[in-house]
């Protein structure tokens, strides 16, 4: 008995040292070329208590108009450092089905295996396809996406929410380059029933819509509405792809269904913030905290370094015109005179309404007590 132990022992070792040898002139092993265990980190401070999860609410594959597998996605959104996707194909558009064999739950189904593997957050989607005026929209958190597919659009809304989903209007600026809304959607505005907008959908913004989202309290939402691969419109290293942040209580899915209820998001995409005033001023001040480093007492001025901390970069405008880029991941040196602490700057990429940026001052004053 101990003699074969021994054996089978000595045949793991052996083994492991043939799997695990050097380089030599029959192989080289290049593990540096393998990108599926390194993830990207995107700076974005958690604001007031609240866990700020980045999250894409949009995407596509092969079960309906996509052209990639669901696991691939999963893998996509990990790498590019998401906390959470959302798989939403098609209720009523599956152009590849001659191919590709399910059921409208099986993408997710296949998702899910891979998410449970990796330990990621998938939420379970789907969208109703119509034209307008009915338009495209999302269902999240649902519980069956074949019981959605019904005759009018109105009753698939009314089913997705029976199933308790989180509805959200997708890109009402296409296809025809109008942002409009029906009566039908402006009626489930009303009852609750459609708690959140696209503001951003891959590469288009939808300024009008940020007036929406005040008008009828919606949620606003960025979303890559992504069907290849994600890295071929937003390449990990150059870009960060279009992203809710959700203010979650915890890092889980009934974390971020209890936020998009409660409509704490953040639309984020190519350096804009979109939101209510409270939540894109608590983030701003979350990402750039102040320190007083010299009282030039001679000159009447102190000399602040405002570090931004985070993967945003902000743009202010002074009342003169004059603007003032504090870049991501960098400290900006600003001389400030002792009767100019409560000056007042536009933040030109911190959208609250309707060609309406965020106006704030910078917490000067405080600095100087720390």
């Amino acid at each position: 008995m101990k003699k074969n132990f021994f054996i089978l022992c000595f045949a793991v070792i052996s083994l492991s040292v043939t799997w695990a040898q050097p380089p030599n002139d029959d192989l080289h092993s290049m593990p540096e070329y393998v990108h599926n265990s390194h993830r990207k980190i995107i700076r974005i401070p958690d604001i007031q208590g609240f866990h700020t999860l980045k999250c894409d609410l949009h995407t596509h594959t092969v079960f309906s108009d996509g052209n990639v597998w669901p696991t691939i996605r999963i893998n996509e959104a990990w790498q590019d450092g998401l906390d959470a996707v959302a798989i939403t194909d098609h209720v009523e558009y599956h152009p590849k089905q001659k191919y590709v064999v399910g059921d409208l739950n099986t993408s997710n189904t296949i998702a899910q295996e891979k998410a449970d593997e990796i330990g990621f957050l998938l939420i379970k989607g789907t969208e109703i396809t119509r034209k307008k005026p009915d338009g495209h929209m999302n269902a999240l958190f649902i519980q069956d996406a074949n019981k959605i597919k019904v005759e009018k659009a109105a009753d698939a809304v009314e089913e997705a929410y029976r199933q308790g989903a989180v509805i959200m209007l997708n890109h009402p600026g296409w296809p025809d380059n109008k942002s409009t809304m029906d009566t039908m959607h402006i009626r489930f505005m009303k009852e609750g029933k459609i708690k959140m907008v696209e503001v951003f959908n891959s590469k288009s913004f939808y300024p009008k819509v940020v007036g929406w989202m005040n008008e009828y309290n919606l949620a606003p939402a960025a979303s890559s509405d992504i069907h290849d691969l994600i890295s071929h419109r937003h390449p990990a290293d150059t870009d960060i792809r279009p992203m809710t942040l959700v203010l979650a209580k915890d890092r889980s899915l009934e974390g971020i269904k209890e936020a998009l209820l409660a409509k704490r998001t953040l639309a984020f995409f190519n350096q804009n913030i979109v939101g209510q005033k409270e939540w894109v001023q608590a983030l701003f001040e979350a990402c750039l905290p102040i320190k007083m480093v010299v009282d030039n007492k001679k000159k009447k001025r102190y000399t602040f370094e405002i570090c931004n901390n985070s993967d945003i970069g902000f743009v202010l405008k002074t009342k003169n015109g004059t603007e003032i880029l504090l870049r991501p991941n960098s400290i900006y040196r600003m001389n400030i005179g002792y009767k100019s602490l409560d000056t007042t700057y536009e933040v030109m990429n911190a959208h609250i309404d309707i060609n309406t940026h965020l106006v704030t001052r910078l917490p000067f004053a405080k600095a100087l007590h720390k």
